[in-house]
């Protein structure tokens, strides 16, 4: 009977983009919100500044992690280029290279020679590439699929406070958006946890934690510059 493990690791690219987006969006939108509450503005520049936190922040997700996935590819690329060249004019150094990596894992000298000739007759870049360098393909940079996942879930995660923002006009806004930001933030870490294997109690908490405290902070903040003002 053949076994088949369902792993997580081919999720790890979208995953972190996604959930990094979608916590940003709600922890930024909602904190910018309760401070621009928190200083007595009327509903309506409170929504502006909700709106133009949404627009910047998806934005500059998207372009943060295009720049910075991005940089990794161009390392990937590099690295798997002078693989390559070595492989053209040394083959053979490439080989016991290989072997010596396969034998510190265990495997005695003989069958890592095998193990490694073998590999290298299938894919020798492929081999290097997982082996040496550590590329794999489940977690390869791919700076597109990271923009877009980040972009669209900041959007989706900063228009949840904002909706509550503009339904719940007057004194209850900043603790009806606290609230139900919290709540947002706890289920994204539950399910984020989840879709990567972890404890699900454990990734609710510290989503939440640090929601709370960048809200706070910036309702103090409204508070102080509100009065000043």
């Amino acid at each position: 009977m053949t076994h088949h493990e369902l792993h997580k690791a081919h999720r790890i690219g979208w995953l972190r983009a996604a959930v990094l987006g979608a916590n940003d969006g709600i922890v930024s939108t909602a904190s910018l919100i309760i401070g621009v509450a928190a200083a007595s503005a009327t509903q309506g520049n409170i929504l502006l500044a909700g709106v133009a936190g949404l627009v910047a922040g998806a934005m500059s997700m998207a372009a943060g992690e295009y720049v910075s996935v991005s940089s990794q590819a161009d390392t990937e690329k590099a690295d798997l280029a002078l693989e390559r060249h070595s492989l053209e004019h040394d083959i053979e150094g490439e080989t016991e290279e290989l072997a010596l990596i396969y034998e510190g894992r265990g495997l005695n000298p003989e069958l890592a020679r095998q193990v490694a000739e073998e590999l290298m007759e299938h894919d020798a870049l492929g081999a290097h590439a997982r082996d040496e360098i550590g590329i794999l393909e489940s977690s390869s940079a791919r700076p597109i699929q990271a923009a877009l996942s980040s972009a669209g879930t900041f959007t989706i995660g900063a228009a949840l406070p904002l909706l509550i923002a503009w339904m719940i006009p007057g004194d209850q806004l900043i603790l009806a958006v606290a609230i139900s930001s919290l709540l947002f933030l706890a289920v994204l870490g539950g399910l984020a946890a989840r879709t990567g294997g972890a404890a699900v109690t454990v990734g609710a908490i510290r989503v939440t934690f640090w929601g709370a405290l960048a809200m706070a902070l910036t309702a103090g903040v409204g508070r102080l510059f509100g009065v000043v003002a």
